[in-house]
């Protein structure tokens, strides 16, 4: 046996169909497309999802609820995060709450009021909760509310 004898096993090849090249091919007239209709035509494409005429099953599922695509998804961080992970003093960033892992970079940040605000922070975010700002004022530190283009 040498690769010039290799063939490929009997009944696993099959040669081309010609199709509509006359009845005594045993496919001539339709070739094998049935009697009219679309897709007895040449460039027929059957649309995605197209079930034969029945409602399609993107349509016959329910749809439920609102997905509202302008919606900005703040992360949360609380007083109580903030006061465990910085010195009595500081002023903490966007940069700051990011480097210490609070945060993920890409998302706006809010302040919640969460626990209690034992040292005196100036603290920076896109937004804060009313009883954040009480609370960190009351503590001696200060709020500064970052604009959402100073985010970007």
């Amino acid at each position: 046996m040498d690769l010039s004898n290799l063939r490929p096993p009997d009944g696993s090849t099959f040669s081309k169909k010609r199709v509509g090249r006359g009845q005594g091919s045993g496919n001539g007239k339709t070739a094998g497309r049935g009697h009219k209709g679309a897709q007895s035509r040449s460039g027929y494409k059957q649309k995605r999802g197209f079930e034969g005429g029945q409602m399609p099953l993107h349509r016959r599922t329910p749809k439920r609820g609102f997905h509202n695509p302008f919606r900005i998804e703040y992360a949360v961080v609380n007083l109580d995060q903030l006061s465990e992970r910085f010195e009595a003093g500081a002023t903490v960033t966007i940069d700051d709450l990011f480097a210490s892992g609070l945060v993920p970079k890409a998302m706006p940040v809010k302040v919640l009021g969460r626990g209690d605000a034992t040292k005196k922070l100036s603290v920076q975010a896109h937004k804060f909760s009313a009883s954040a700002v009480q609370k960190i004022e009351a503590a001696g530190g200060s709020v500064t509310t970052l604009t959402e283009a100073a985010q970007a």
